[in-house]
């Protein structure tokens, strides 16, 4: 059995996070000891380690919420699960294409300036003034 601060370190999730995980029901409750301290076991260490990989790949909870659930199917086909790995997969792509009209525009406006002084600055007249820009970021 582990305590909430050795879940953490093995997990490298908050103990905040995990208390909020629990709240929200995508942790189960742990059992307690006499005095009140959490313990938890390997499920829960496995689960938070799942929880935890699918936040890095961007599932948002309720999404996590949705694959914890189907994971306690495994007879069941795939299909709902690869669905929602594209979805997420279109999610990450598209954030990536903003990222580089960002990074585009960025570096365009960081270049451009030839002011001497703040008032003549390129950057901050961009900044104000979308029509500065070169296209839709």
């Amino acid at each position: 059995m582990l305590s909430i601060g050795e879940l953490s370190r093995r997990t490298g999730v908050k103990v905040p996070t995990i208390r909020y995980y629990e709240q929200v029901g995508l942790l189960k409750k742990p059992e307690r000891t006499e005095g009140k301290q959490r313990r938890y076991g390997s499920e829960a260490l496995e689960r938070l380690t799942f929880v935890r990989h699918a936040r890095d790949l961007g599932f948002s909870l309720e999404a996590i919420r949705d694959l914890l659930l189907l994971s306690g199917h495994p007879e069941r086909p795939c299909a709902d699960v690869d669905r929602m790995a594209a979805i997420q997969l279109a999610a990450v792509q598209d954030k990536i294409d903003r990222l580089k009209r960002l990074e585009t525009e960025l570096a365009r406006i960081a270049t451009c300036c030839k002011g001497e002084t703040v008032g003549e600055c390129y950057v901050l007249r961009s900044l104000a003034d979308h029509a500065f820009c070169s296209g839709a970021h």
